[in-house]
């Protein structure tokens, strides 16, 4: 599976959950071969838009209804194990950020750090996307609300949120 399939997945997860508009929850996705769904799923291809123009080694996305991450994701993620035929996974979530010249500001206490982003007047809302694969891929894609005709995307956009992925591909 390339790296190119991934990123078209997480592309396409954030175009799906960015139709939402903001103030989201944290989103679950299971990352399977298109091929190995149409084959198991045959009536599938009719929501597909154009199955046959797609590469051979596509991932489709399939949200996890049951997903409810509450305030801490990382924590969440902790007690999920994917079955084999899920070839990588997925989490969509929106964060609230701080310029790096802000963050020595930032109180101690976690709480209160929450409320001081959160009022800040420099504080930056973004949608990040970060997947992974069984294979050891990951990538991550982002949008910030003040600019969402851009798409932020590099390989370890998220590296922590990468690492508590890939160890729900191994539980």
């Amino acid at each position: 599976m390339s790296e190119d399939a991934l990123i078209a997945a997480l592309m396409e997860i954030e175009r799906h959950v960015g139709h939402g508009g903001w103030d989201q929850p944290a989103r679950l996705f299971a990352l399977v071969p298109t091929a190995e769904l149409l084959a198991a799923e045959p009536a599938l291809a009719d929501q597909l838009a154009r199955p046959q123009e797609q590469p051979s080694d596509a991932l489709s996305s399939i949200e996890q209804d049951g997903f409810n991450a509450g305030t801490d994701v990382v924590d969440a993620l902790a007690g999920i194990g994917w079955p084999s035929g899920v070839f990588g996974c997925a989490v969509a979530m929106e964060r609230l950020f701080v310029p790096p010249e802000v963050e020595d500001d930032l109180p101690e206490d976690q709480a209160e750090a929450e409320t001081f982003v959160a009022h800040h007047p420099q504080r930056q809302d973004v949608r990040v996307v970060v997947g992974v694969t069984r294979e050891g891929a990951q990538y991550g894609v982002a949008r910030l609300k003040t600019r969402p005709e851009e798409l932020l995307a590099a390989p370890d956009l998220v590296p922590g949120l990468s690492e508590v992925l890939s160890h729900t591909l191994t539980a």
